[in-house]
C-alpha cells in the first residue's frame, strides 16, 4: 500500500498552515514531529479527510482519494487531538455509537469492541460514565475508537496526551504490535512517544515537510553538533539565553548542561553522541510556543 500527499497546502484566510507538503508513505509507523504551531493537525486532518487542501491531492495506490471518496474513508482510523465524547455514555456505549457511524456490522462490533476494551485496559471501566473517566482513560478510549473498522491507515494525533509512563509504554507497545500491514502516522511534540518506535521521522516546520529519514540518519547528520559542559548554576541563565540548551542535570556540586549547535560553544565542552531530542531542539527552539494549527 502507498499512501501519497502530492503537493498539499492548506491557508485560512492570511495563514498558511500547510505549504507544498508532499511525501510518499508505505507500510510502516511515520512520527511526525514538529513544534505546535507547525501545522501537523491541519495535515493529519486532510489526511483523514475531515478537511479539504486548499492545493495539492492526496492518493492511494495511485487512485485519487476524491474519485475513492468513502472507499477511502472506510480505511481510515482517526484519533483527533480533541476527542469530542458525550460525558453521559459508557465506554461501551460510545464504542458501539462510532461502530454504527462507520457502518460496521453489529456481531463484528460486538466481538470488536470487547477486544479493544481489553487491548486499551479499559474493560473493567467499560461501563463508567465518561464524564468520570480521567484523562488517560478517554484518551485510551480514543484510540480505541480509531481502530475499531480495523483501519489501513491510522492516524493519531498528540495520542499519548495525558497518559502517565506506565500507559505510555503501554501504548507504544501497542501500536509496535498492530503497525503490521498498516500504515500509521503518529503526530507529536513528545520525542520519546515516536524514537524507538518509528520507521521513519518526518519533520515539520512552517506547515512544510524539511526532513524525512530513518531515526539513525538524522542523528548521524548532528555529530559534531552536540556538546555537555559542567557549570555553576550562576552561569546557567547567562548561557541559556544564548545556546540551545537540551536539558541539564546536576553533578554533585555543579550542573551539566547539554547543548546543541553548529559551533563549539565553550572552551573544554565534551562533544556528545546525538540522539533524536537533540535533533528536535536543533530544528526547534525550545521555547515554541503556540497552539496547533
Amino acid at each position: 500500500m502507498e499512501l501519497v500527499i502530492d503537493k498539499v497546502s492548506k491557508k485560512f484566510k492570511n495563514k498558511l498552515a500547510v505549504n507544498n507538503f508532499s511525501v510518499s508513505l508505505s507500510n510502516g509507523i511515520y512520527g511526525l514531529l514538529g513544534p505546535n504551531g507547525s501545522g501537523k493537525t491541519t495535515l493529519l486532518r486532510i489526511i483523514a479527510d475531515v478537511v479539504n487542501p486548499t492545493e495539492g491531492n492526496i492518493y492511494l495506490d495511485g487512485k485519487s482519494k476524491k474519485v475513492l471518496e468513502e472507499d477511502y474513508r472506510d480505511l481510515i482510523g482517526y484519533m483527533p487531538q480533541d476527542m469530542g465524547f458525550y460525558k453521559n455514555f459508557t465506554p461501551e456505549k460510545f464504542l458501539y455509537y462510532v461502530s454504527e457511524l462507520k457502518d460496521i456490522d453489529k456481531r463484528v462490533a460486538k466481538e470488536k469492541i470487547v477486544e479493544l476494551l481489553k487491548l486499551v485496559n479499559l474493560e473493567n471501566d467499560k461501563d463508567k460514565k465518561i464524564g468520570r473517566l480521567s484523562g488517560g482513560m478517554r484518551q485510551r478510549l480514543g484510540i480505541a475508537q480509531a481502530l475499531l473498522n480495523d483501519p489501513e491507515i491510522l492516524i493519531l494525533d498528540e495520542p499519548t496526551a495525558g497518559l502517565d509512563p506506565n500507559e505510555r509504554i503501554r501504548f507504544k507497545n501497542l501500536i509496535a504490535n498492530i503497525s503490521k500491514d498498516k500504515i500509521v502516522i503518529l503526530s507529536t511534540h513528545i520525542v520519546s512517544d515516536v524514537e524507538f518506535i518509528a520507521n521513519e521521522i518526518l519533520i515539520m516546520k512552517d506547515g512544510a515537510l524539511i526532513g524525512k529519514a530513518i531515526p539513525s540518519e538524522f542523528t548521524k547528520q548532528l555529530r559534531g553538533k552536540v556538546w555537555s559542559r559542567a557549570i555553576t548554576e550562576d552561569e546557567l541563565y547567562e548561557l541559556d539565553s544564548k545556546y540551545k540548551i537540551v536539558n541539564t542535570y546536576r553533578d554533585e556540586d555543579s550542573i551539566v548542561v547539554r547543548i546543541v549547535g553548529d559551533e563549539k560553544p565553550l572552551e573544554c565542552a565534551k562533544a556528545q553522541e546525538p540522539n533524536l531530542e537533540d535533533v528536535f531542539f536543533y530544528y526547534f527552539s525550545h521555547k515554541a510556543e503556540g497552539e496547533a494549527l
